[in-house]
């Protein structure tokens, strides 16, 4: 039966957009064996679907800090050991950056990845054994399952599959809006005045707001929204998969340009992004239930345009009042 290793390390939300990818291949290559290397601090993601046989774990980011100390070139020594115990029929790096195909032809295989016109970085075109021409100007999702397709020799059409399930944990109230208002770079904020006026939005409509939050400085944004809006609370920092069970379980998911809004479309959550400096053109909340992408670079949504989106996601007896075009 065919092996294939895919290599997506990073981010969170790049790693979900290849998730179709996997779906993909289990439906045309029969039989495939589907491996994965992600960073340590992303593995729970892509174990999330059951078609793939394993989750490697690699922590780049980690061992750059200490490259050449004894502990950190024992554990490199231990992930090329792991890495080349199978011989792959395809390697396919859907990173396309250098760091991500130096690890990617550590593993015994032919090794796939776009060529110089479509590469994220020239450098790693130049170090694949096959090529692929891959439009740029489309959506990461598409992109990755356009790679995909054309280092196996298969055509893929329909919807993007991602294939993943949560479970929700116990404890939650009955109905609840995951809310992300943290991202990774100052850029990507949305302002605290328009998240409260989401925020009791909601909560009037019976949609209790459960806030993210990961560092102190998360924590004391959360904390801020939430303060004397009823039934709202600022959830604790919780690992990846637990993160999956919350959003799973969650009626509507409003969150910045960031992997968790990104999972929570993937995960068919009724997901509305929010966008402040990137186009969501190349990077759109994808998923087979409602989904919304609004704004883009240097021009962040109006908080009138989020609530508009919330009623159409929304029931109309439920949509929060003032908010435009409720689903009948």
């Amino acid at each position: 039966m065919p092996r294939i290793l895919l290599v997506k390390t990073s981010s969170m939300g790049d790693i979900v957009h290849a998730l179709p990818a996997v779906s993909d291949i289990a439906r045309h290559v029969p039989g495939a064996v589907i491996d994965w290397v992600a960073e340590e601090a992303f593995a729970a993601i892509p174990a999330l679907h059951p078609q793939l046989n394993t989750v490697i774990p690699v922590a780049v980011r980690r061992w750059r800090k200490a490259w050449w100390s004894a502990p950190v070139k024992a554990e490199r020594a231990a992930f090329k050991k792991r890495l080349q115990e199978h011989r792959y029929d395809a390697v396919i790096d859907m990173q396309g950056l250098w760091k991500s195909v130096l690890v990617a032809r550590m593993a015994n295989g032919p090794l796939h990845g776009c060529d110089l016109r479509s590469a994220r970085d020239p450098f790693a075109a130049l170090l694949y054994r096959h090529r692929h021409r891959v439009e740029y100007r489309q959506s990461a999702v598409a992109r990755m399952r356009k790679l995909a397709a054309l280092a196996l020799g298969y055509e893929f059409a329909g919807p993007p599959e991602f294939g993943i399930r949560a479970e929700p944990p116990a404890g939650l109230p009955a109905r609840y809006a995951a809310i992300m208002p943290s991202a990774s770079r100052v850029t990507k904020l949305w302002s605290e005045a328009s998240w409260r006026t989401v925020l009791e939005r909601l909560s009037v409509a019976g949609y209790a707001p459960l806030v993210f939050a990961g560092n102190d400085e998360e924590t004391a944004r959360a904390q801020r929204l939430v303060d004397g809006i009823a039934g709202a609370r600022a959830l604790p920092r919780m690992g990846l998969a637990d993160v999956a069970g919350v959003l799973a379980g969650a009626a509507l998911v409003v969150g910045l340009d960031s992997g968790l809004t990104h999972l929570a479309g993937a995960l068919g959550r009724l997901t509305i992004g929010i966008y402040a400096d990137y186009d969501p053109a190349l990077t759109p909340v994808t998923g087979p239930a409602f989904t919304a992408s609004l704004g883009g670079r240097g021009t962040p949504p109006s908080c009138e345009q989020v609530l508009a989106a919330i009623g159409q996601a929304l029931p109309a007896t439920d949509a929060p009042s003032g908010a435009a075009g409720a689903m009948p």
